[in-house]
């Protein structure tokens, strides 16, 4: 077995181990998030640190109830399908139902953004990072939908915001290079 394989291995049973440990209460209140976030200061290896990133997508994707996790993932079926009304449908259903769930709002922005409702997507994000305000995937779309819209101030924020949450968010740290480069230039 080559080193690559081993520490991909590593970094697996790490993620397994801290995200196992206490207790599963499920979403962006889940008490495992803090083991995790931490981590994400820390770590150095590329694969380690995208282990520990989707550890905590899986867990803002939770739910104590299992219909709103079935829900949640239907939404996001149709959102890989296109299909961005069904995927904003559903999405509504859910934040009226569990209007605490970040993730639902979370998804909701996505679909929004898709189909370039941004200022709808922008509203979404606060809601999101108001309920989980360590929400890099949030945060690295504000900055997306700031570059739409011209806005490169308030983008290289958003994305200066996503990298301090998540410092191994290889779309926000070349993003931020480049209007850096950008703003250099000038």
């Amino acid at each position: 077995m080559g080193r690559t394989a081993r520490a991909a291995i590593a970094a697996l049973v790490a993620v397994w181990t801290i995200a196992s440990a206490g207790q599963a209460v499920a979403d962006q209140k889940d008490p495992r998030l803090e083991r995790l976030f931490d981590r994400l200061q820390t770590v150095e290896s590329p694969i380690n640190a995208q282990g520990v990133t989707n550890a905590i997508w899986l867990i803002w994707l939770e739910h104590e109830n299992p219909q709103v996790v079935e829900r949640m993932y239907s939404g996001m079926d149709a959102m890989r399908q296109g299909n961005h009304f069904l995927a904003l449908v559903i999405f509504d259903d859910l934040i009226a139902r569990v209007p605490d769930y970040a993730e639902a709002w979370n998804k909701r922005a996505t679909v929004h953004y898709l189909m370039g409702n941004y200022p709808d997507s922008l509203q979404d994000i606060e809601k999101t990072l108001e309920l989980e305000p360590r929400h890099f995937g949030a945060l690295e779309g504000r900055g997306l939908i700031f570059g739409e819209l011209g806005l490169a101030e308030e983008e290289l924020q958003a994305y200066e915001a996503a990298l301090q949450v998540n410092p191994h968010l290889p779309g926000a740290k070349s993003k931020l290079e480049a209007l850096r480069g950008e703003s250099e230039r000038i």
